[in-house]
């Protein structure tokens, strides 16, 4: 250790397990299962094993989207995994997705069955695989994955950069929050501007672009992340702002937002694992 305030990397990086702040016991620099678990499984066509942060509930979100058009194919169970008590590095987990991270995805309605892990990629392929929230016409379907590329790229500054040092950092270093609060605004504009002419983030029709770019950025400005917002004077960003809030007002993002999480208080309706409509009470 250096005696002066200023940090100095040794020549080699050494893992100090107690130097990581809230998330310590769930980061790690190798890859691979630590304990031995089956994954439970459910009735449904589909298995999700998540948890209710941005990225799991994009999810959820596009499956109740598709349950309300009816398709019953979308009929999922979706199991709490805890990354607190390490549930991502189970035995079970890592089959289904080595990069330990929620959510995960199988399909058993096709043998033999089909994992997907990674938020994006699961929104691809249940719109794919369901024929709704992408569009055919190569033009509009070129932006829509633009647009939701461009969340998986960016998002990270918003959750491990900003979100991190600002509201989990064991000490607030204000070089990290002022850098990361520089290009999170720079996001937030980019959306802002793009919003201006267009109902939803690819024009007039409401798509997967949109389920995962509100999950970070709509929850941000709804000041459901980091508790940032008068930080970050999202109340600025008017388009950003109106578009949010149309969102969060679609009833298959009210039933798939509660979904994975750990109810905050007697009148909260988040629900810790969901097996059935009916368990979803708005």
């Amino acid at each position: 250790m250096n005696n002066s305030s200023e940090y100095v990397p040794p020549k080699v990086w050494i893992w100090d397990k107690e130097s990581g702040g809230k998330f310590a016991n769930m980061n790690r620099p190798i890859a691979g299962a630590i304990h031995e678990a089956d994954l439970p499984v459910g009735k449904h066509p589909l298995q999700l094993y998540s948890l209710g942060t941005p990225n799991g509930i994009k999810v959820t979100i596009l499956l109740e989207e598709l349950l309300s058009l009816g398709y019953e194919g979308a009929e999922y169970d979706a199991f709490l995994i805890n990354i607190g008590k390490q549930e991502q590095f189970s035995s079970g987990f890592v089959e289904i997705n080595p990069n330990s991270k929620i959510p995960a995805l199988v399909d058993t309605s096709i043998d033999p069955s089909i994992r997907i892990f990674e938020s994006g990629a699961i929104l691809v392929y249940l719109a794919e695989k369901f024929g709704e929230f992408l569009p055919i016409e190569p033009s509009a379907r070129a932006e829509c994955m633009s647009w939701v590329f461009w969340q998986m790229g960016s998002a990270p500054y918003l959750g491990g950069g900003f979100g991190h040092f600002y509201a989990y950092a064991p000490d607030k270093n204000e070089y990290a929050i002022n850098r990361f609060a520089m290009e999170v605004k720079r996001q937030l504009d980019v959306l802002d501007r793009n919003l201006e002419s267009r109902e939803f983030i690819c024009g007039h029709e409401y798509n997967i672009s949109d389920i995962a770019i509100h999950a970070w950025y709509g929850s941000l400005l709804l000041n459901n992340l980091y508790d940032s917002s008068e930080f970050l004077q999202v109340e600025s960003y008017k388009n950003l702002e109106r578009w949010s809030k149309d969102i969060a007002e679609r009833p298959a993002y009210k039933r798939g937002s509660l979904v994975n999480r750990r109810p905050n208080g007697p009148k909260d309706k988040s629900i810790l694992e969901r097996h059935d409509a009916s368990d979803i009470k708005l």
